[in-house]
């Protein structure tokens, strides 16, 4: 069996080949030695390579391998930017261990389920904490949670983790853990902000990245259609039905777009759901949960929402609204043709999103057709760029004075 020669122990190697896995990812077979060293990663792979088990499988054998003795202690802390893909993830960890001679306990330290039962468990202790950073707080403040023995420390979907909007968690949790780590970065895309934060928790991480895998695969088919904003919704219904699209994950950029599609679809009779971030955690469940076991068959969901979550067999993936950055534009479409599948990825363009999507095209290394559909041609002129005002000289910001704003936020 190729994975044995990773280094991996019987007991993983029988849940790898019971879950299916007949050969290591080119980001595994780099990765997962290396891991085994201790050494810290900053590792850059498209959806659907196995970051996951990249550091599951090590950190599962590793613990599994110590001596019983005493209460368990947190020895590994997997952060996540939201509650889906902790879930996610604690699900893997818990097929990987399946057959470990020594269980290695997990738990998901999430919002909007039972603190009393996280509670609960932490005072039995565990092995391995999967958490979102504003839970995982809360309990470090009421000191329910201690992560004084942390050896492994892993941000997963890192390149959100280090956004700024959760700098500040981030540096409150680096307080609690301990200088001597293994600090494994895991993400999809690593802006260049994000590398300099990254550099300031880690002192020498290795960078690993699969050059030679194609920004966007063969099994993919890419369609582009002009449309006109305001009529976008009407386009979506009208493709759905024309079209006989069966199922799809359609991406807008707002809690609000996500919510008034969804509303917008319903009345068509189209059955859908909406998966974004003021939802309760029993409702983001159900949708998730509804839409993998096909009893909703569209799914509109904003990109934070959507990180990280697996779904089998994706068919279609719709860019209602475009994102902001080409290497997210890469990670929706890889939602689809995994696995040998074949997927469709449709990306609507209006007129303001022309010179985006050439950007887009120009990273991704792809270039597309335009096609319109008869009733909703794309109608207008493109806008004129407006461009700024020239920069005014001694005004602008000294690097100590971004480093500042950047330490305080």
């Amino acid at each position: 069996m190729p994975f044995k020669q990773l280094g991996l122990s019987e007991e993983i190697l029988r849940s790898i080949q019971k879950h299916g896995f007949t050969a290591p990812t080119p980001i595994q077979d780099l990765a997962i030695p290396q891991i085994f060293d201790g050494t810290d990663l900053l590792v850059e792979a498209q959806t659907g390579s196995g970051k996951t088990a990249c550091f599951a499988w090590p950190i599962l054998q590793q613990l599994a391998a110590q001596k019983s003795g005493g209460k368990k202690v947190i020895q590994a802390l997997i952060l996540t930017p939201t509650r889906e893909l902790a879930l996610q993830v604690s699900a893997a960890l818990s097929q990987f261990g399946e057959f470990l001679c020594k269980k290695v306990s997990a738990l998901t330290v999430i919002g909007g389920e039972s603190i009393a039962q996280q509670t609960q468990t932490l005072a039995a202790g565990v092995d391995i904490v999967v958490a979102t950073p504003g839970r995982l707080l809360d309990l470090i403040g009421q000191q329910i949670l201690s992560l004084a023995h942390l050896k492994f420390f892993v941000l997963d979907e890192a390149d959100k983790i280090l956004d700024l909007g959760f700098a500040a968690e981030l540096e409150l949790i680096l307080e609690k853990i301990p200088d001597t780590r293994q600090n494994l970065f895991f993400s999809a895309t690593y802006p260049s902000k994000v590398l300099e934060i990254a550099k300031r928790i880690s002192k020498n991480p290795v960078p690993l990245k699969i050059d030679d895998m194609a920004p966007t695969v063969d099994t993919i088919s890419q369609r582009v259609i002009l449309v006109n904003k305001e009529k976008r919704g009407m386009l979506l219904r009208h493709l759905i039905k024309a079209e006989c699209w069966r199922d799809g994950l359609v991406f807008v950029s707002s809690k609000i777009a996500a919510h008034n599609l969804c509303g917008k679809l319903r009345k068509a009779g189209i059955n859908a759901d909406a998966l974004h971030g003021d939802l309760s955690q029993p409702e983001r469940n159900k949708a998730l949960a509804n839409f993998k076991t096909k009893k909703t068959h569209f799914l509109v969901a904003t990109d934070v929402a959507a990180r990280g979550i697996d779904i089998e067999k994706l068919s279609l993936v719709i860019n209602y609204d475009l994102p902001r950055s080409p290497a997210d534009y890469i990670h929706r479409i890889g939602r689809t043709g995994r696995a040998g599948e074949t997927g469709l990825a449709i990306s609507f363009i209006g007129l303001e999103d022309q010179e985006h999507f050439k950007l887009i095209e120009k990273r991704a290394k792809i270039r597309l057709d335009r096609e319109e559909i008869a009733g909703f041609e794309l109608l207008g002129d493109i806008p004129e760029k407006v461009r700024g005002l020239p920069p005014i000289k001694g005004k602008r910001k000294s690097k100590k004075d971004r480093a500042r704003e950047l330490k305080r936020t």
